[in-house]
């Protein structure tokens, strides 16, 4: 029996391929360029920023960086950023690794409706818990506090940890803690020293989510560290910079200060992306 030609309404492979190669080059296209255009205005002056936008900087002007660095105290920013972020990612991974694995490999009575109940979290806006946030964070001394935020980062980044480590602690094989078992391991030494290697993948995958999503967050602190300036996070400062800059008229030291508050999140997932992909690919293929 001969093939049949194939229908003249279907599309071809091809066509297929080179319209997502394009959807993907115009994708790339305007991710790229803002943030190519911010960094080189950093080193323009008012003039050039405000004149052609694809003129290139007429000499390497540094001095906007270094206003933003000590004027506008980025450097300070940053510190307390990373200062904040370490605490709240590791608490973040360590409590939600530990839930996860044990509602993943554990059957309890209640264990579904536990695991239902951090689900339930993500579909809750932030903004609508900040009223009662505030005072009860207030209530319990920590507020305008470092660590108030860290935990309120941790309380909000576990839903969707422990959505994710859970799916992944499923599908990691049960012969390996069976065997750590009869070996006379404790159910701690099972999933510090045997379940959380095998869980590297998944666990960079979602620290790096973390991290992302902590670092670009504006609304709870502006909430809960609003008080003194030497505690503002980098997305403070930057809103505080944008402001000033309608005033002083230092456009270039805005966007040194935006350019310094990407490129540490960028080279993080330069150097992550393939443990990023690992992860999910590991997670979805499994």
């Amino acid at each position: 029996m001969a093939p049949q030609p194939p229908r003249s309404g279907s599309p071809r492979p091809g066509v297929l391929g080179g319209l997502s190669h394009l959807a993907l080059v115009i994708w790339a296209v305007l991710i790229i360029a803002p943030l190519l255009w911010t960094f080189l205005a950093s080193f323009k002056s008012n003039t050039e920023i405000f004149g052609d936008a694809l003129q290139l900087p007429g000499e390497l002007r540094l001095g906007a960086w270094g206003r933003a660095w000590s004027k506008a105290h980025i450097g300070q920013y940053l510190v307390n950023t990373v200062i904040v972020l370490f605490f709240s990612t590791l608490g973040t991974m360590l409590f939600g690794s530990m839930a996860a694995y044990v509602l993943a490999r554990h059957r309890f009575p209640g264990s579904r409706m536990i695991y239902y109940y951090f689900t339930a979290g993500m579909a809750f806006p932030v903004f609508l818990a900040l009223g009662p946030l505030f005072f009860v964070v207030k209530r319990v001394g920590l507020l305008y506090t470092h660590t108030g935020i860290i935990l309120v980062y941790i309380a909000y980044s576990l839903p969707f940890t422990i959505f994710f480590l859970t799916a992944f602690f499923r599908t990691l094989p049960e012969t390996v803690a069976e065997a750590a078992r009869i070996d006379g391991a404790s159910h701690t030494r099972t999933f510090f020293q045997i379940m959380v290697p095998m869980a590297r993948p998944g666990l960079v995958s979602i620290t790096i989510f973390n991290v992302l999503g902590q670092w670009n967050q504006y609304l709870l602190p502006l909430v809960l560290l609003a008080r003194d300036r030497d505690d503002w996070v980098i997305t403070q400062g930057i809103a505080d910079i944008s402001t000033l800059a309608g005033y002083e008229a230092d456009w270039p030291g805005l966007f040194a200060a935006v350019s310094m508050a990407i490129l540490p999140v960028l080279v993080v997932y330069v150097i992550f992306q393939r443990q990023i992909q690992s992860g999910l690919g590991a997670g979805a293929l499994k």
